[in-house]
Order: C-alpha cells, then sequence, then structure tokens
C-alpha cells in the first residue's frame, strides 16, 4: 500500500516521541501490504474499526493513539486524515475529520 501524508505522522511522532516506533512500525506493516478488501485489512489488525466510506482507525502502542485513515482499496493507497491521542480522537468525528496540513 502506498501511504499519503506522511508528514502528519512524522510531525506527532516530533511531538509525542514515544509514538515514533509504533508508528514507524505501523508504517511499515501498511507499506509491505497490498489490502483488496477490508476483510484482509481485518486479517492483520483485528482492532481496527471499519467505518463507512473507506474509513479505518487504528488503535497504535496498545490503544494510546488513534489513527484514522481513508483507504482506496482499488488503488492501494492509504490517506492519513487525522493521529492524535485517544483524548484528542473522542474529540473529532472519525468519519469526516481531514488533515488540514
Amino acid at each position: 500500500m502506498r501511504v499519503i501524508a506522511l508528514a502528519t505522522i512524522r510531525e506527532f511522532w516530533e511531538l509525542h516521541s514515544e509514538a515514533e516506533q509504533p508508528l514507524r512500525a505501523w508504517l511499515a506493516e501498511v507499506k509491505a501490504s497490498s489490502w483488496v478488501t477490508p476483510a484482509e485489512l481485518k486479517t492483520k489488525y483485528r482492532s481496527a474499526s471499519i467505518l463507512k466510506n473507506g474509513r479505518v482507525v487504528f488503535n497504535i502502542s496498545g490503544n494510546a493513539y488513534r489513527l484514522v485513515t481513508a483507504i482506496s482499496y482499488k488503488h492501494g493507497i492509504v490517506f492519513i486524515k487525522f493521529v492524535g491521542t485517544h483524548a484528542e480522537y473522542d474529540r473529532i468525528n472519525a468519519q469526516t475529520i481531514e488533515y488540514e496540513g
């Protein structure tokens, strides 16, 4: 999969250094993946939440952080929409959040 908006993740781990290694691990796994359906994604990430319109929420570092993505399975692209602490995630709408970098 190709990941779009890597700067979003980098900016986050620059502020939250303890998130860097878990996010780097997630990136490596996603880049090595080639999901065609949400069901394939769920075989690797059982705790991921599949939302409408290709949105997926990943739990990072034991659910300390949340990562909201929009996935185009047809094109093999993962768009980063939001990365934040669990508390920050609780204040957003994962269905509509857009990265405003």
